[in-house]
């Protein structure tokens, strides 16, 4: 493969692609496609687990579940769990409803960070982190475009804040920003780990989806 083609492998999607794969409603299984949808929460969870483990700081929602493990007796995968069950319950005032792929992304992925966080060492250095922190968002962004081109749902964060922009009106952008900036504050204040890997992340996470979801589009529009 020349470089031209790689870079157009490469090239971010602007949207959500349909694959062979995408359901046509949020209950819509079959085998292929839980297949698919599990092995993208399974990805997702084992990419969160090595910027755990890389210590050099955790995507904002990583430093909240961090910050519960510091003052309760909860694992990290645990507690991402009880999170995520706690952000579901608001979209019960918000009207928004589950799918199963809401309900596999919070099992799913708490197992796989749970996983990961023991079979990952973590790291002592800035280089050997900063290695494990590209890793993990690269790990992020592929099983987040596979989760989501099966169309079974969105997980509990995306739901809460796309159910507040219907809610309020405000820009999606804009409250995707205001949960993420109240989410780390409490994970920080509880004692999370917030530092270049959380800047890492915030910088490159969008760009890792965009890529893989057209890797995607690119791979099945055959």
């Amino acid at each position: 493969m020349n470089f031209s083609r790689l870079a157009g492998l490469l090239k971010p999607h602007k949207t959500v692609p349909i694959t062979p794969w995408t359901g046509s409603h949020r209950w819509d299984l079959s085998f292929k496609r839980v297949f698919i949808l599990f092995m993208g929460l399974a990805i997702f969870g084992l990419g969160d687990s090595l910027l755990i483990q890389g210590n050099i700081g955790n995507a904002p929602w990583t430093v909240l579940a961090q910050g519960v493990t510091r003052r309760t007796d909860l694992s990290i995968g645990w507690a991402t769990f009880f999170i995520s069950i706690c952000v579901l319950a608001l979209w019960i005032p918000l009207r928004e409803k589950p799918g199963f792929g809401t309900l596999s992304n919070i099992v799913l992925i708490a197992l796989f960070i749970e996983i990961g966080t023991h079979i990952f060492a973590e790291q002592s250095n800035v280089f050997s982190g900063t290695i494990f922190a590209l890793l993990g968002i690269s790990l992020v962004g592929l099983g987040s475009a596979f989760y989501i081109t099966c169309g079974l749902g969105p997980g509990p964060r995306d739901g809460a804040m796309t159910g507040m922009h219907y809610k309020t009106g405000v820009r999606v952008g804009r409250v995707r920003l205001g949960i993420e900036l109240v989410v780390l504050l409490a994970g920080w204040s509880l004692g999370g780990t917030v530092g270049l890997g959380t800047a890492l992340f915030a910088v490159l996470i969008g760009q890792s989806v965009a890529i893989f979801l057209g890797i995607l589009a690119r791979l099945t529009n055959k």
